[in-house]
């Protein structure tokens, strides 16, 4: 729509128009093309993610070489600190502690052995060991995941609003158009004369301003979300935000700390929780920076348990045996060894008791069952047996706001669903612990159903998916799309990146990967998820001023365009100069960049483009305003007597007055009074046109609110949602004779 208006503009010979439009023109394809850019960026970012070199096995030779050069079929060398640089299965005598936090979301690091394999991008944290490459480049897990990001372009709500209003504005305002040539030419008119009336109407009408505005107002908004540390990388985002009514969040990272904790020892018959911290702590050691070793030793009261023993021996962590061992003189100076390590590893060092193994099976079925992990713990005194103490439980604790705010954001309309890859038991106990009691559902229980309707009412009825990979994610959001929710993601790991790029609203927590950075719309730079509630209520905010510019744009052409044609042809007259509506257009557009600071309430509930009740509304008060607009022109032409370019300069002070009272209209004012570039009018009528436009003002409002109050009696007819958006937020009469919002907690 702004090309047309160019081109308008250009067959007119109205180069200082025409300059303008262009200007728009470029402005919006700049940010066009910054938003194309940062869309790759997801990508670039993953990609950055590969390992950039490996060590493989050519010609009987180790050679360093770019992991891109990698083929199925080449063996590599890893070791600790290594990325690792394909899919690749492990051999013989490999043996590997991986972090996949960022692929998988596990919060623990995973112990791999000969036969299994290791994904591309896992970091090596202890062990070595060769491997076969499986796969490459985009068939790799990681690639997968790129190729997910790179497929997921969402649609924004916004761009189908600007087009929708955009069209209907083009196509009155060429229709009327229309009717004012033909009516000239049936009464005489110079053609070129009417010609150019016509367009310059036409191109007035057009909102070609209508993308820089609404740009401007999302960046204000964005602006001010940046100062409570979420950074906005795509500005259709905040409209989105404000409209979202589900909330897939991810949980490591997100809903949790990431970090291990340790709860409290459970000692098994004859043996206290004391000794069970002890023996755990001696087979720990600081300078290893192991999760575990650091969640035990940060325990209260380790020191003193520990200050006295002396460590003779330590065995690390082995994938293999999946344990540590420590040999220790005791204080007393007698011999001491500890181990700790998975439950079943410890059971096979005391040996296969079948007391001990009910006990240790029994307690890890109730530490599992609680969303735990478990580690075992034993101790052998000088020479004699091992003996098997207890377990301890492992988690990863939830950020303390994380209950309190998930709550807050249901009390704004949304319904917060969980998305994890942990397993169903600990996803069902962290899901309750949030108040997410509803059902627990696995990519098993959809993948199978084929009907859309049930697979629909189990993602509705779903307040947990666990057990999940990145392309589950990506289709959790795509199926609750599919059913027209509004859908919001968290996430932190490049695991999440596919679905934070798909989504209507990604969210990146602080923290996250680049991957995930880069793939979000929104990044908070503040731990925890209370940002996400100031996003949401500031995007609500922002909507409501976008939404009172649509309507305003709207309103203003229906009174400007029918007062001016309904003029023409029923009485015979131009109203206005061809130059006084170019005035009117570019000091409108111009002024009511205002509108991104103006005080909007917080709608309680998500809010989106309800195109039917934006034209209604701004139907009537446009006609509201052609009416009073012709009432002024009945004084004016019978009492007054007031004729020729005197008469134009009036109704052009009173178009320009009455569309907003801010600074630009004192500017319309001053060229009304000092004959500047249209002819000279006295003080008096200044005055008197202002005071007609703030009664003009009170009726129109009153018409807005008849207009809001009926609409929503006929939504709540039909039992449609409404959005709650306060009234006096709707129009341009907001900076003057309307009441102070007030807060919606009073």
């Amino acid at each position: 729509m702004i090309e047309v208006a160019a081109v308008l503009a250009a067959v007119l010979q109205n180069w200082d128009d025409f300059a303008i439009i262009l200007t728009l023109l470029a402005v919006n394809a700049t940010v066009g093309f910054w938003e194309e850019y940062q869309s790759g960026n997801a990508v670039a970012a993953l990609k950055a993610h590969l390992a950039p070199r490996a060590r493989a096995l050519r010609d009987g030779l180790w050679v360093p070489l770019p992991a891109r050069e990698l083929v199925p079929g080449d063996i590599v060398r890893v070791r600790m600190g290594d990325i690792v640089p394909a899919d690749v299965l492990l051999l013989p005598g490999a043996a590997l502690e991986l972090d996949q936090s960022a692929l998988t979301g596990e919060s623990l690091s995973v112990a791999r052995g000969p036969g299994e394999s290791a994904l591309s991008g896992s970091i090596v944290r202890r062990g070595e060991g060769t491997a076969t490459v499986t796969a490459i480049g985009p068939k790799t897990y990681l690639g997968r995941t790129a190729q997910l990001v790179a497929s997921a372009q969402p649609v924004s709500h916004l761009q189908h609003a600007i087009l929708r209003i955009g069209d209907t504005l083009i196509a009155l305002a060429l229709g009327l158009a229309v009717v004012i040539e033909a009516v000239s030419l049936v009464r005489g008119v110079d053609l070129l004369t009417s010609v150019q009336f016509a367009l310059v109407l036409a191109v007035a009408a057009i909102p070609v301003a209508m993308p820089t505005v609404l740009s401007v107002t999302m960046a204000v908004g964005a602006r001010a979300l940046a100062a409570q540390k979420a950074i906005v990388s795509r500005l259709e985002s905040m409209e989105e935000l404000a409209g979202i009514d589900v909330l897939c969040s991810d949980k490591t990272g997100t809903l949790t700390q990431n970090v291990l904790r340790m709860g409290d020892p459970l000692a098994f018959e004859g043996v206290t929780p004391r000794e069970v911290l002890e023996a755990a702590a001696l087979a720990s050691r600081v300078e290893d920076h192991d999760p575990i070793d650091d969640a035990i030793l940060a325990s209260p009261g380790v020191p003193a348990l520990v200050g006295g023993f002396r460590a003779t021996q330590f065995v690390p962590f082995d994938p293999v045996l999946k344990r540590t061992e420590a040999t220790l003189t005791a204080p007393d100076g007698t011999s001491l060894r500890v181990t700790k390590g998975a439950p079943q590893a410890v059971l096979a060092v005391t040996g296969d008791v079948p007391k001990v193994r009910a006990a240790v099976e029994a307690t890890i079925s109730e530490i599992a069952r609680r969303g735990y992990r478990a580690l075992g713990v034993a101790r052998a005194r000088g020479g004699g047996p091992w003996e098997y103490l207890g377990v301890i439980p492992l988690f990863d604790p939830l950020r303390p706001d994380s209950a309190e705010v998930l709550a807050s954001i249901r009390a704004l309309g949304v319904a917060v669903k969980m998305v994890t890859g942990d397993q169903a038991a600990i996803a069902r106990e962290t899901g309750h612990q949030l108040g997410m009691d509803g059902e627990v559902t696995t990519p098993d229980d959809w993948t199978g159903i084929s009907d859309s309707a049930s697979r629909a009412e189990l993602f509705e009825a779903t307040d947990v998916f666990a057990q999940v990979f990145p392309e589950h994610k990506y289709a959790i959001v795509e199926e609750l799309q599919r059913h027209g929710h509004i859908v919001g993601m968290t996430g932190d790991g490049v695991n999440d990146a596919p679905a934070l790029k798909k989504a209507d609203a990604g969210i990146a927590v602080s923290g996250a990967t680049d991957a995930a950075r880069s793939a979000a719309a929104v990044v908070l730079t503040a731990p925890g998820l209370g940002v996400i509630l100031t996003a949401i209520r500031q995007a609500r905010q922002t909507f409501a001023r976008m939404t009172s510019y649509a309507i305003y744009r709207i309103e203003e052409t229906i009174r400007l365009l029918l007062f001016i044609t309904l003029t023409i042809v029923l009485l015979g007259f131009f109203p206005v100069s061809a130059l006084e509506i170019v005035l009117i257009a570019l000091l409108n557009d111009g002024a009511i960049l205002a509108i991104a600071y103006d005080r909007t309430p917080i709608s309680p509930t998500p809010v989106s483009w309800r195109m039917g009740r934006i034209l209604r509304v701004a139907g009537v008060l446009g006609i509201t305003g052609v009416a009073s607009t012709f009432l002024l022109l009945t004084i004016a032409v019978g009492p007054l007597h007031i004729a020729g370019g005197p008469l134009q300069t009036l109704f052009y002070l009173k178009l320009s007055v009455a569309g907003h009272f801010v600074s630009t209209q004192v500017l319309a004012s001053t060229l009304a009074l000092m004959g500047w570039l249209i002819p000279r009018v006295p003080p008096l009528w200044v005055v008197g046109i202002w005071g007609y436009a703030a009664l003009e003002m009170l009726l129109v409002d009153r018409a807005k609110v008849w207009t809001y109050r009926w609409w929503d009696r006929t939504e709540a007819a039909r039992g449609r949602r409404e959005d709650r958006i306060g009234l006096a937020a709707r129009l341009p009469w907001r900076w003057f004779f309307r009441p102070r919002h007030r807060h919606l907690t009073e």
